[in-house]
């Protein structure tokens, strides 16, 4: 599946079983708390953080997926097209990033 199928996916979905889309404001909130879920669940599994014993555990992949799609909703109610934004975005980091990364010593 592609980018623009997805955000065809996420629009058929929000009509037949979200009635409409939430407001801009009130997704960004919501894509802010799903990531605040994925960045718990990071903290206790590769940080320094523990789980407690009536904790959820989780998966990785499903709160990506829960931002992912927030995200979706958010691109689709502003006519964000995700396919040409995130194609002109890694032409961008391509070109500004050619060479910053080989000659970071941090990361030699």
């Amino acid at each position: 599946m592609d980018f623009e199928e997805y955000q065809k996916m996420v629009d058929a979905w929000i009509k037949a079983y979200g009635v409409r889309y939430f407001s801009e404001l009130t997704n960004m909130a919501l894509l802010t708390e799903e990531v605040g879920e994925l960045a718990r669940l990071m903290a206790r599994t590769y940080g320094d953080q523990s789980f407690k014993k009536d904790d959820e555990k989780g998966s990785i992949g499903d709160e990506l997926a829960d931002v992912f799609f927030v995200l979706t909703c958010i691109a689709n109610q502003t006519g964000v097209d995700l396919t040409e934004a995130i194609s002109r975005n890694f032409e961008k980091k391509t070109l500004r990033d050619a060479d910053r990364h080989h000659q970071n010593k941090k990361l030699l």
